[in-house]
């Protein structure tokens, strides 16, 4: 695990494309995880630099997740505060906008406790602009998921989670938003 003082620090603004695959190895890893806390993911794809496209890093990053072994995925969820929960020491400062529209409330926390006893981690889903509601939502469908399936899910979630956080790393194509 990462010993890391405080919450990831992150880019303010994105950086390009070009600016991230010129960026020595160490800060290009660092950056990397920022986006996720495997220190495998992030060794990965930084190793796969330079990218032509955002759509090739893209691409490599889900290769990396799928690459991951079940400590490389437990050390991704490490790196997040549970849903409904402000991010703290070892999160990314990303966690806390992609968190902004929850509210912590007693059923997302009883529920979030009965998924951490179920499957032994944290609740992982992409929380953009999603409610309080519809994650309580998502997070009581899937406690109907057996430990092989969720697991499943939890590696497709972390997928999406990395693709945001990439994009703000490197900042939008001509005429996406971000």
């Amino acid at each position: 695990m990462c010993a890391v003082l405080g919450v990831l620090p992150v880019p303010q603004e994105a950086i390009g494309l070009d600016a991230f695959n010129a960026l020595p190895g160490e800060r290009a890893r660092d950056a990397l995880l920022a986006c996720c806390s495997s220190r495998a993911w992030a060794d990965r794809v930084s190793a796969g630099r330079p990218y032509g496209t955002r759509a090739q890093l893209y691409a490599a990053a889900d290769e990396a997740v799928a690459a991951m072994t079940e400590a490389d995925v437990d050390e991704a969820l490490a790196g997040h505060p549970r849903i409904g929960e402000r991010p703290g020491s070892g999160h990314s400062a990303w966690s806390a906008r992609e968190q902004s529209g929850v509210e912590a409330s007693a059923e997302l926390a009883t529920a979030n406790r009965e998924y951490e006893e179920r499957f032994g981690h944290v609740y992982l889903v992409c929380a953009t602009g999603k409610t309080a509601p519809e994650l309580l939502e998502i997070l009581r469908q899937r406690l109907r998921n057996d430990p092989a399936t969720e697991r499943q899910v939890v590696r497709g979630e972390l997928g999406k989670i990395n693709k945001i956080r990439l994009q703000r790393l490197v900042g939008p194509e001509a005429g996406e938003q971000q």
